[in-house]
């Protein structure tokens, strides 16, 4: 096989999310339909018009050590947590170079975040209005760099073939994912750790999101608050956390042994140009991006029975999504299995498409689909458009190879949709 068509699979999978501090925990929270918002505690929440969101369910302090976590920025924390886990979930016991399995200079570092250390920013500069020049801390430019998950994650495992950042608002995470099959598949290196994270619940994003009506209001049932494609949806629901794969060359992981949990098929990218932050209602740049995944790989779509939509409880971007599907896929659409798990995890901005690609993945080794929750009256627009998994978790196909799509949408009309197969 070439260097530019390697395959790709995925060898180890981390999360700390709303609903679990690692990948089990998550995913037995989604087959659950478990709900990860709450109501918000801080004092400054009461002067908010949004007073719910999505935190962690683990603190990161519970797992990194209190000195090291005081230098981080919490996305970074976030993105340690979920790299850790993937990192030994592949079967690697130390770092590249300490561990002989792999070497350091074929191993790559991909973590993105739509914000970066927005929180490290603004907790600074009050420090800085507050108590004077001297008090700010001499950590704050590598907690606040958008950059700073990704090169404490390449530290962290020893990557020296690359270590990247891509920013796409809430397409950065699956960005990040495609980047590192690229950098695989293309020969630039044989192992990537790859995914996002995010952590922006702070007073200013969240009144900033909640002016321009993209979040939830609906403080007086949080768990009901995040409600894909169902009539009453009125916004999304603010989460935090972190996805991390581990994504390697199929004759690396043959070589050592490893586990595999799925092919990483490939991605599709595209961009609407059409507004800063309204998507393109008939989904035209969506569909683009789905069928440019379908040239650039040779996935067929009668292969596809999930799809993880990135679908964030707004009424216009909703409906696009799977308008989209339907557009490119046509009947193929009414064999796919759509769940939105922001229904349970809220919405983690850069993270997004790092945790969501953790659940496609596990939806396709456990060939279970989980469910969308808290749709008591499904939109008959997605209802004509798509096969919404509702209520409960749905079994997938048990023979056969199967595969499902990831997608995720940011502001400025970034589209990217990826790909996994079983094996």
């Amino acid at each position: 096989m070439s260097p530019t068509n390697r395959t790709v699979v995925v060898t180890g999978i981390g999360a700390t999310t709303p609903l679990g501090g690692d990948a089990a925990s998550t995913w037995e929270g989604l087959i659950a339909g478990k709900s990860g918002v709450k109501p918000l505690e801080q004092d400054w929440a009461a002067d908010q018009a949004v007073k719910i969101a999505a935190p962690v369910a683990v603190e990161p302090t519970e797992v990194i050590p209190r000195p090291q976590a005081r230098r981080l920025d919490r996305s970074a924390q976030f993105a340690l947590v979920a790299a850790k886990e993937a990192w030994a979930d592949a079967g690697f016991e130390a770092k590249a170079g300490e561990d002989a399995s792999v070497d350091p200079d074929r191993l790559g570092a991909v973590i993105a975040s739509g914000i970066g250390g927005v929180t490290t920013l603004l907790d600074q500069y009050d420090v800085l209005k507050e108590k004077g020049v001297r008090r700010v801390s001499p950590h704050t430019v590598p907690m606040l760099m958008p950059n700073g998950p990704s090169a404490n994650v390449g530290l962290l495992v020893g990557a020296r073939a690359g270590v990247h950042t891509p920013v796409s608002a809430c397409a950065s995470g699956a960005e990040a994912i495609g980047y590192a099959i690229e950098m695989i598949r293309t020969g630039r290196a044989d192992v990537v750790v790859a995914g996002g994270t995010e952590a922006a619940i702070h007073p200013l994003p969240i009144a900033a999101f909640g002016n321009m009506m993209a979040m939830s209001k609906n403080n007086d049932d949080p768990q009901g608050a995040s409600r894909p494609y169902d009539t009453a949806r009125d916004g999304f629901v603010l989460g935090e956390g972190a996805g991390v794969l581990v994504l390697e060359s199929a004759e690396h992981a043959a070589k050592r042994g490893a586990r595999v949990y799925a092919e990483a098929v490939g991605q599709g990218i595209s961009a609407d140009s059409h507004d800063i932050v309204q998507p393109e209602p008939e989904g035209r740049g969506i569909a683009q991006a789905l069928q440019n995944l379908l040239e650039r790989t040779d996935l067929d779509p009668a292969e596809i029975v999930h799809v993880n939509a990135h679908a964030t409880s707004t009424p216009a971007g909703d409906v696009a999504e799977l308008k989209a599907l339907r557009k490119v896929f046509g009947d193929d659409t009414d064999h796919m299995a759509v769940s939105a798990t922001k229904s349970m995890t809220g919405h983690l901005l850069g993270g997004a498409g790092g945790i969501e690609s953790v659940a496609a993945v596990l939806a396709l080794y456990h060939r279970l689909a989980p469910p969308t929750i808290n749709v008591d009256h499904l939109d008959p627009e997605a209802e004509a458009a798509a096969d919404i998994v509702r209520g409960e978790a749905r079994k997938l196909p048990v023979e056969g190879r199967i595969a499902a799509l990831n997608d995720s949408f940011g502001f400025g009309g970034h589209n990217v949709v990826l790909a996994f197969r079983s094996v």
